[in-house]
């Protein structure tokens, strides 16, 4: 299996360049490694290398993940990521352990906590709706990606429509919280509920607009129409003329 390992690498330095690892730089406040390889390119891989790995057993597969991880690249994590979604099916919950250790042990900025988030905990959470109550816990951790995890996880559930109220209750414990990536993730997972409960969603804001960071709540109103995008900007000290 390590010889798999090595095409992957060997593909992505082949598709590597230097302005785009320059540039890739400039949108992390961290420090990252990466090869400078497109997003697009890395899906492409991941396809095309997966197709030689998916007669392996999930266990197989999900070593070759981790082995991915701790190499520490973000390409890699992108590639692990997509391997692990690509066997969803077979996802039991025994699972969510690895997972959460994947995010805990690994996850080192904003991108590959949303591209590990978005799909396979995602999905995992949809297949098995009682570990919501795991995100909720999430919310507490001292891990700031973890509790970042804890809403973007729910991003593509929220458009669906599940986990109304989870979602209300994981926002009111992230409230406050002072990383502005986790503000951004839990006003991200809001924003994503609008598609089916804007209402919901709208009413929330003003009940906290008064106390939610303006991060979170710029991007819970994002897609909102443009009066209730002023109406939910207007704060209680302008509400009552004081300057």
């Amino acid at each position: 299996m390590s010889d798999m390992i090595e095409q992957v690498r060997h593909e992505l330095m082949t598709h590597s360049d230097k302005t785009t690892q320059e540039s890739g730089q400039r949108f992390f406040k961290e420090e990252i490694r990466l090869y400078g390889v497109k997003t697009m390119m890395v899906s492409k891989i991941a396809k095309q290398t997966f197709k030689t790995i998916e007669k392996l057993s999930k266990k197989e597969i999900f070593d070759l993940c981790e082995q991915l991880w701790v190499s520490g690249i973000m390409e890699e994590s992108f590639i692990a990521c997509n391997w692990a979604f690509a066997i969803h099916k077979q996802y039991t919950e025994d699972d969510f352990l690895l997972f959460e250790r994947w995010v805990n042990d690994y996850v080192t900025n904003w991108a590959s906590c949303d591209t590990l988030c978005n799909h396979t905990i995602g999905t995992f959470l949809e297949r098995y709706p009682f570990y919501i109550e795991k995100m909720k816990d999430w919310t507490q951790s001292q891990n700031r990606w973890v509790r970042r995890a804890s809403a973007v996880s729910l991003i593509i559930p929220a458009k669906k429509g599940m986990f109304k109220e989870e979602i209300f209750e994981i926002a009111d414990r992230l409230l406050l919280d002072p990383d502005d990536l986790v503000q951004k993730g839990y006003g991200w997972m809001l924003k994503s509920l609008c598609t089916k409960y804007e209402d919901d969603v709208y009413e929330y804001v003003l009940s906290k607009r008064d106390v939610m960071p303006r991060t979170a709540l710029r991007y819970a109103i994002e897609k909102m129409p443009e009066a209730r995008k002023r109406e939910a900007m207007i704060s209680k000290k302008k509400r009552a003329g004081v300057s």
